[in-house]
């Protein structure tokens, strides 16, 4: 891989519970309204909490995944300006990453009516929309998969295996993962509260957010670069697994803050806002809080967050996808927007997090990070950054060097460790890749991850754990906290929590 090409992002794409378009998402941001989530008109839903922030689509029964991955994407491309025509004539991946994948056709009813589909077909259904014969992955490993899907797409531009990457998540209603989180207690009655100090769990919401990544000289090339300002960088790049627990993040936080740092690179005083994975559990918010202030250091306290679960409820597979929307909006708008009211924040979660007016970005601290963890231990961080482009027509190939030292730095590197599904990680492996490319076709492609647990196989039981427990919901219905299964994934939240 050579770490000297630049990723530039030269579109970007959303469709979250307020509607669909990235422009949708800053007005909901810079409004900062509280938005409370909704009821499934799901009659097999019985759980004491089936609460999910939904997009504005009463169809249930459709494939909402895959048409909310469909919508963004579509923005996204055209965001960069690039069209059929000409994804064909360069060499174009496709990189998902979802929790569920599409879980629509397997959950109707009590069970799929013409028998069950490979949920992690996201990636291949938008390559095959688009008439792509290309390189395409499908990225099941939990909360974390669209952080992942990003770095893969990255790692691709760089190895030279791709000129252009559509990447990013997406995440839809699933009645398995809501009974999942409730008969885990993890469920907020209220709403998603990150760092609030009563907050009592998560509440889940549907969304996508897609990317279109180019190296910088083919953006160049074609004409992307001619804006003063250059097109956002996607300059780090980092992966981690705790290998601890199935569901909880490692006590000392020792691989997320490896991530955050390996993300950063040696400049952490250049970071002007967080997007933080913040999911409003009792555990996640105070770990991630602490751990933000040893990868920042002294000025921890005073960068400012913006916590888009609060708004957005946990989008899932998603969230690092639309976290990096939002910060790719940040750099563009050159502000970040003041975030949902907080009635009374934690103490223990030290962290600044702007209320009533926008925070401009400071001089020099033009860089935004994005961080994402999921059960299974795995922790991804992404880094964007503002500003013209380095490369061939000037700048500084050393500063471009130093960037791509960061990217993917705990990854291990190239896409050899990706393809074929055994990327390597600090504290663990991570097989939460799934298969290679297409040669010849651009359907194929099929996650190895599995249902939340991802496929993260250095979690000795953790993945079939967790996996059995969704197992369990996925019949339809979720009495309520009784049952064996359910007990048994009670007592392993209880003692360690839920990230």
């Amino acid at each position: 891989m050579n770490r000297e090409v630049e990723v530039v992002v030269t579109g970007i794409g959303a469709v979250t519970c307020h509607g669909a378009g990235a422009d949708t998402l800053w007005r909901a941001m810079t409004a900062a309204g509280t938005r409370l989530p909704d009821r499934p008109a799901d009659p097999l839903a019985r759980m004491d909490l089936p609460l999910i922030s939904l997009v504005p689509d009463p169809d249930l029964r459709a494939e909402r995944a895959t048409r909310f991955a469909s919508l963004a994407a579509a923005e996204a491309l055209s965001d960069a300006g690039l069209d059929r025509a000409s994804l064909a004539a360069a060499r174009t991946a496709v990189v998902f990453g979802s929790c569920m994948g599409e879980p629509g056709g397997n959950e109707r009813g009590r069970g799929a009516d013409d028998g069950w589909q490979p949920p992690f077909r996201l990636a291949s259904a938008l390559a095959g929309e688009l008439g792509l014969f290309a390189t395409v992955h499908d990225i099941g490993n939990a909360c974390a998969a669209g952080g992942y899907a990003l770095g893969i797409a990255a790692d691709l531009v760089r190895a030279g295996e791709a000129d252009v990457a559509i990447a990013g998540g997406s995440d839809a209603y699933s009645r398995v993962a809501l009974g999942c989180f409730n008969r885990l207690g993890a469920v907020d009655p209220e709403r998603c509260r990150p760092f609030e100090r009563d907050r009592a769990g998560t509440v889940f919401g549907e969304g996508a957010g897609v990317f279109v990544i180019e190296s910088a000289a083919h953006a160049r090339a074609r004409g992307a670069l001619s804006s003063p300002d250059g097109a956002p960088r996607l300059t780090g790049v980092a992966w981690s697994c705790d290998a601890d627990h199935p569901t909880a993040p490692q006590a000392d936080a020792e691989q997320v803050v490896r991530a955050m740092r390996e993300a950063l690179g040696a400049a952490p005083d250049t970071v002007g806002c967080v997007v933080p994975h913040g999911t409003g559990t009792r555990l996640n918010d105070v770990l991630e809080s602490r751990a933000l202030h040893r990868a920042l250091g002294p000025r921890a306290a005073r960068v400012p967050l913006y916590s888009l679960k609060a708004l957005l409820g946990h989008t899932g597979g998603a969230s690092a996808a639309l976290g990096a929307v939002a910060a790719a909006l940040i750099l563009r708008h050159g502000e970040v927007p003041p975030n949902v009211p907080l009635k009374e924040q934690d103490p223990e979660c030290e962290v600044l997090l702007p209320q009533g007016d926008a925070v401009p970005l400071a001089d020099g601290a033009r860089r935004v990070l994005v961080n994402a963890y999921g059960f299974g231990g795995n922790n991804a961080s992404l880094v964007l950054e503002s500003g013209t482009p380095t490369g061939p027509s000037g700048g500084s190939a050393a500063g471009e060097r130093a960037a791509g030292e960061r990217a993917g730095a705990v990854s291990g590197g190239g896409v050899g460790s990706v393809s074929g599904g055994a990327g390597s990680a600090v504290g663990g492996a991570v097989g939460a890749v799934s298969s290679g490319s297409t040669s010849g076709g651009a359907v194929g492609s099929v996650s190895s991850g599995s249902t939340w647990g991802g496929a993260v196989g250095s979690v000795s039981g953790g993945v079939r754990f967790v996996s059995g427990a969704a197992g369990f919901a996925g019949g339809g219905a979720v009495a309520g906290p009784r049952g064996g299964s359910g007990g048994v994934v009670r007592r392993m939240v209880e003692g360690g929590g839920v990230s």
